[in-house]
Parts: structure tokens; sequence; C-alpha cells
């Protein structure tokens, strides 16, 4: 049974590529989840995995050399996926440390305890273990707004965020090591995420969450500032595909094909729940473009993001699946479904649920 350590897996995507390797692979896999359950790190988000034999939870910061390394030599790791890093623009802008320690130091660390595990004494490294190091389309900079131009993984970096500079700065690392050491990874750089289990400080999830609520929704700027948004388990899929087809050494892009300005998307919402809200529910009425509040751009705004997939479509046959239509209503569907979990996520009551079940 091949084992996976997931980094991060209490998070959004990590918690969505969980549940995707387990309806794909049943009982074929093991995977060991280690999260140390930051403000964005909830186990609720995989109550319906928790039982099952071939799943443990860890909570463990990736920066604690100990723990990590404790994990590797109590379990014959094949397979590391490295989402776990802090993520959000905004918090990087006011307490940029973090993020160094989270994304640079802590990403070091699983390098150092992955190598250390699957060195061989001759400097090669044992068959079939490969290290995933997840990263984003953020670490490239800002394309021309008017422009045809494309993120490729042969673009320069050029970070504009404290964030996308430490995300930049951990793939760097990776690629050090692989070229350092020849070890055994791959990088791969995505666009926005949306779908389940978004933590509500991101931007579809809080206009859906405001939205209902009647609140304010805010937008950067003059909302046209352009993302290309990739539904979550369309990228689960496509980290699957590396692991097991891409070439060891290689980078690959990540894109949904779904590139739109911010209001743009605001307003696709605001109309998929009008379209999906009962007319009997009183949240209906307050649903309307009325809520929209411009406020102060953030601070380095990259003004427009666009990946181009060419290189995993060609090498691996991946292609994204779901179009943005579509996936805003099954996330809009999933949010009807989960109320309870978005109460307590917007609550902090999320935190709840690993003392309830953890810390008896």
């Amino acid at each position: 049974m091949r084992t996976y350590l997931v980094t991060g897996g209490a998070g959004f995507i990590g918690s969505n590529y969980i549940h995707y390797m387990f309806r794909k692979y049943c009982d074929e896999i093991r995977i060991i989840n280690v999260d140390a359950l930051t403000y964005a790190g909830n186990l609720e988000n995989l109550k319906d995995v928790e039982k099952r034999p071939n799943y443990t939870f860890i909570r463990a910061d990736i920066c604690d050399k100990e723990a990590i390394a404790r994990v590797f030599e109590e379990n014959d790791i094949d397979r590391v996926v490295h989402f776990a890093a802090e993520s959000h623009v905004d918090r990087s802008i006011r307490t940029p440390e973090i993020f160094v320690q989270t994304n640079v130091l802590g990403t070091a660390v699983m390098l150092n305890c992955a190598k250390a595990a699957w060195e061989l004494p001759d400097g090669s490294f044992r068959e079939n273990k490969k290290f995933l190091h997840v990263s984003t389309d953020e670490v490239y900079g800002s394309l021309p707004e008017d422009d045809n131009a494309f993120f490729y993984e042969t673009t320069p970096y050029d970070p504009h965020s404290p964030y996308s500079a430490s995300k930049a700065a951990s793939d760097m690392l990776v690629k050090a090591y692989m070229d350092t050491y020849r070890f055994p990874a791959n990088i791969t750089n995505c666009s926005n995420n949306y779908g389940p289990y978004q933590f509500p400080e991101k931007f579809i999830p809080l206009m859906i969450h405001n939205a209902l609520e009647g609140k304010k929704l805010p937008v950067y700027g003059d909302g046209k500032n352009v993302r290309d948004w990739l539904y979550v388990e369309d990228h689960a899929k496509a980290i699957d595909m590396v692991q097991e087809q891409g070439k060891l050494f290689e980078t690959y892009n990540i894109g949904g094909h779904n590139e739109k300005q911010n209001i743009e998307i605001l307003h696709i919402i605001l109309e998929t729940l009008r379209d999906m809200l009962p007319d009997d529910d009183p949240r209906k009425a307050h649903v309307n473009e009325g809520l929209i509040s411009y406020v102060e751009d953030r601070k380095g705004h990259d003004r427009r993001y666009a990946i181009a997939p060419d290189k995993i479509r060609t090498q691996i046959g991946w292609e994204p699946e779901t179009m943005f239509r579509d996936g805003i209503r099954k996330t809009i569907q999933w949010f009807f479904e989960n109320e309870e979990w978005m109460k307590n996520a917007t609550s902090g009551d999320y935190q709840k649920y690993y003392r309830e079940m953890y810390e008896k």
C-alpha cells in the first residue's frame, strides 16, 4: 500500500485533494495528514474520512524538525504532497515574517526530512519516491492587462507581495534540491482555486457569505483585476496525475482556462445566487448589486494572472473539466448544504472540532 504524506491537508485545497484521492483509490492507499491547524486548518473538512483505517491525522508544524523527522522515521513515506503554507496576500502584507517562517523554512524542513529518509549511501534515492511542491501562479508577477500573454513554466519569477515572494523562495529551494542532489521532486504552479471548504476570507466564499447575509461586498480598486479560476477538484486531479505521470525535476503550470475580472466574478455570483435561491427564501431580496462596495486597492496588487497549461496537457494529458459557471453553481450548492460549516468558519468555532475529537 502506497503511503502519502500530505502537509496542510486540513486546509482548503489539501482537504479536497484527500477527498479526491480516497474517492479514486479507496483502500489502495494510505494518507497521513500533517497540519498545524492554524486559522485556516479545519478538521471538519475531513469528518467523513477520519475513521478510515488508512487515514491518520497528526497535528504538527512543518517548521518542527523533530516532529516531521519522526513522521518519516515511523512511516515508510512514498509520496509527499506539500500544500502547507500561509496563503493570504493581505495577511502577508501585515505579517510577512510569518510567511517566510512557514513557507520558506517549513519547506526546507520538509525537504531535509524527506531527503534524509529517502537518500541511499551513494547519494542516489530510493525508487518510486517523489516530493510534489504545490505552489502558485503569483510567483510570476503580473501580466499586461490588454495582452494575450500567459504564464509559462519558463516565465521569469517576479513576485510582488510578501506571500508570493515567500512562495517563490520555496520554489527555488525545491529547484535547488532537484539540481544539487537530484532530489526526486516536481513543482506545480496553479491559478486561483475555488470550491467546497474554502476559508471565507478568500474572494469567492466571502462574496457568497456576505451576499447571503446582506452585507457589503468589498471589491479592491476598480474591480478589473483579472484572475484565472480553477475548480479545486480539477486541481486535485492534476496533482495526482503529476505524481503518477510527471517527469521528475519538472515544473507544471495548472490553469483553469477561466480568466475573468473580479467584478465579473462577483456579478456571476450574484446572478447565480438569485437563480438558485427559492422565491420564498428571505435572503433572495437582498442579493443585489447594491451591496457592492469599492474599497482602496491592495498594496502591490497584481493586475492580471493567466496560466497556459500547455505543458501539462501535452505531457500528461490533463485539462480543466469544470467551466466557471458550472463550478460556481457547485460551490454555491455546497455552501447551501453546509451552512453550519460556514457558520463555524466565520465565527472561529471550527477549532472546537479538534478539541472535541482529539483532545479527549
